[in-house]
């Protein structure tokens, strides 16, 4: 499998918002240093515990850092947009970083419903993903009523990220499917990426392409690997009590608060379902992930509170897959 990240500028408790991305940019470098195939950033709005709600114009800043490595959305929220405006934000950096960007497009609403409101969706909008999926490749191939500008070489790659129904639309339409989610722990995975594959209609000379999508953590112990897990799973934890999805803390005050029964059982179940842990037990989990899925490869989207364990965990899955 390729091996890329998935940055979502977290927040950590004690830094200004900003310096999420900042981090981003900084986490991005390291990537392309360590030989990671792509970077993405994603998009989320309201969110205490993520910075970014504007992918293209951190992908701008990821990409003047860097060098080589590939930019995407994992993903741009397509019902939160016209599908020329995303066209133009994407083809402007393909400008800017020939033959470096890819457009990863999903169809998730905002998490709350103000939030909803603010973006003006209120949940009962006619489903019109696939139509837009399909306007929005027109505009990036140059086929649609309007032209996308600037024009550039070649078109900027389009994939379908997708939890459930959008499967089948990436199937009809002959593009990637990035996949991640609970999907992947269950028992149907395997007749749904059996269904993508034998649904898939090419798009000129198209094939099926599978990217899994999930968690990953490495450290020297399992034990480590499960402390550096816990800040993003308390942050989930805590979520469901609150509505709030929060910024990540650091596992000493984490571990110094007083837990329920409940959160105490939802924190182990966090953890027991993170991809976490020492080289081999990564690897082994992986390789078992790679054999039921087929995946061509694997975007990981591990955070956690020390940046400092956050970068040799990325080196230690950059090893363990090179």
């Amino acid at each position: 499998m390729r091996l890329s990240l998935l940055d979502r500028s977290r927040t950590r408790a004690g830094h200004p918002e900003a310096a999420a991305l900042r981090h981003t940019v900084e986490r991005a470098v390291g990537a392309e240093r360590l030989g990671y195939h792509r970077f993405w950033v994603a998009e989320h709005h309201g969110v205490p515990g993520i910075a970014s709600g504007a992918p293209a114009v951190l992908l701008a800043a990821v990409g003047a850092a860097t060098s080589g490595i590939r930019l995407g959305s994992g993903g741009v929220m397509l019902p939160n947009h016209q599908p020329l405006v995303v066209a133009e934000q994407f083809l402007v950096l393909a400008a800017l970083h020939p033959g470096r960007v890819d457009l990863g497009v999903g169809r998730s609403l905002g998490f709350t419903a103000p939030v909803r409101r603010a973006l003006r969706r209120t949940g009962e909008e006619p489903d019109t993903f696939a139509e837009d999926v399909a306007e929005l490749r027109g505009y990036l191939e140059r086929t649609g009523q309007v032209t996308a500008r600037p024009v550039t070489g070649e078109p900027v790659p389009l994939s379908v990220l997708a939890t459930g129904r959008g499967v089948g639309v990436a199937a009809a339409l002959g593009l990637p499917l990035v996949l991640g989610g609970p999907v992947l722990d269950r028992p149907e995975l395997a007749d749904v990426l059996a269904g993508y594959r034998r649904d898939f209609r090419p798009h000129g000379d198209s094939r099926p392409h599978v990217t899994v999508s999930l968690d990953v953590l490495v450290a020297d112990t399992d034990r480590e690997a499960r402390e550096l897990a816990l800040p993003e799973v308390w942050a989930m934890v805590r979520s469901r009590r609150t509505g709030v999805f929060d910024v990540l803390e650091p596992v000493g005050e984490i571990r110094g608060r007083r837990w329920d029964d409940l959160d105490a059982r939802r924190v182990e179940q966090g953890l027991a379902a993170a991809t976490a842990g020492r080289p081999a037990s990564v690897r082994r989990r992986l390789e078992q992930l790679a054999e039921r899925t087929g995946a061509d490869e694997l975007l990981a989207s591990g955070a956690t509170y020390d940046r400092a364990a956050l970068a040799a965990s990325d080196a230690a899955l950059a090893a363990l897959l090179r």
